[in-house]
């Protein structure tokens, strides 16, 4: 078991940054991935970026050169640093953890921009 704890979200502007911090509950060296999706009502969660074991990331188009994701192994956390955020990146912000064919997820920081 793999329990997620997210910390770091909250109000914004638009165009100011917001630093989220996942902290899992044993060592992160071994997990195939982490990542970090969001959700808004009456929408399907959506992926916003991604790390692999091998420290690959992934992102989605919308936040491209606006999000930065990384890991600090000797910590067991996993960062997202989110820069020039938009209204529309609004959302509940989930960190995510897949060890081998398990999927697990944290409980959700509300990130909100306003206009």
């Amino acid at each position: 078991q793999v329990q997620l704890v997210e910390s770091g979200g909250g109000l914004v502007q638009a165009g100011e940054s917001l630093r989220l911090s996942c902290a899992a509950s044993r060592n992160i060296f071994s997990f195939n991935a982490m990542g970090w999706y969001r959700q808004v009502p009456g929408k399907q969660r959506e992926l916003v970026a991604t790390i692999t074991i091998g420290g690959s990331t992934n992102y989605a188009d919308s936040v491209k050169g606006r999000f930065a994701i990384s890991r600090a192994i000797a910590n067991n956390t996993v960062a997202l640093q989110m820069d020039s955020l938009k209204p529309e990146d609004t959302a509940v912000y989930y960190c995510h953890a897949r060890v081998y064919q398990n999927n697990y997820w944290g409980q959700g920081t509300q990130v909100t921009v306003s206009s």
